[in-house]
């Protein structure tokens, strides 16, 4: 299966890149091929101290043609920039790719981080993305309550519970699957993708509890 990282050159990007190419072929997508092509080689190597060995391949390329190549598509991007990468990109997408928001639209305010939907009201991320996919019941949310400076690191195994949201049963299954992939994660399904807000709320609420509490990349865990 070839997974698409939007926005792989950042920390998320390489963390899913990291861990995912054992098993798959991983395409790092950025607006500069050349960055992309850059971080691609220094994932590579990364991947391979850590695993001795890689099933998969890291590759990297423009955002378009990463979108248009793609299996499974993660939007590893910003809310603001939301609509102008996706109205670019998902027009772009084949029929049968799936695409996984973990997009938190939240900002950082004097009294900590609040969720923009909320306090703004404007759309949740799952509802901006949705505009632009042709087949809704491809797009999947999750991934939201993860530590970027956890999942960076491919050797260090992880222990969270991933909040997921989608209309698409086959959809859900194959981000089921790749959640699955990494070890310690255990995806949880909260139901249709309008209830997708209930998951990209979890991480504002997550960092006002570290911050406020001194803890260490907090994550979820269901007992």
């Amino acid at each position: 299966m070839k997974v698409g990282i939007i926005g792989g050159t950042g920390g998320m990007g390489k963390g899913f890149a990291l861990r995912w190419s054992q098993n798959h072929d991983v395409v790092v997508g950025s607006r500069d091929a050349a960055r992309a092509l850059t971080a691609a080689e220094e994932y590579t190597n990364l991947a391979k101290e850590a695993f001795g060995q890689i099933k998969g391949t890291i590759s990297g390329n423009d955002n378009v043609s990463v979108a248009k190549d793609s299996d499974v598509l993660i939007l590893s991007i910003p809310y603001d920039n939301i609509d102008v990468v996706c109205s670019e990109i998902l027009p772009q997408i084949k029929d049968s790719c799936i695409v996984i928001s973990p997009i938190v639209p939240m900002t950082k305010t004097d009294v900590g981080f609040e969720f923009i939907p909320i306090k703004e009201n404007k759309p949740f991320s799952y509802q901006l993305v949705s505009k632009y996919i042709k087949n809704k019941s491809n797009l999947v949310s999750a991934f939201h309550v993860i530590s970027e400076k956890k999942l960076v690191n491919p050797t260090l195994e992880l222990d969270y519970d991933i909040f997921v949201c989608g209309d698409g049963k086959k959809s859900v299954e194959v981000v089921n699957g790749l959640i699955n992939e990494i070890k310690g994660l255990r995806p949880i399904y909260l139901g249709p993708g309008e209830l997708s807000y209930m998951a990209e709320i979890a991480t504002p609420l997550l960092l006002n509890a570290m911050i406020r509490n001194k803890i260490k990349n907090p994550g979820i865990k269901i007992i």
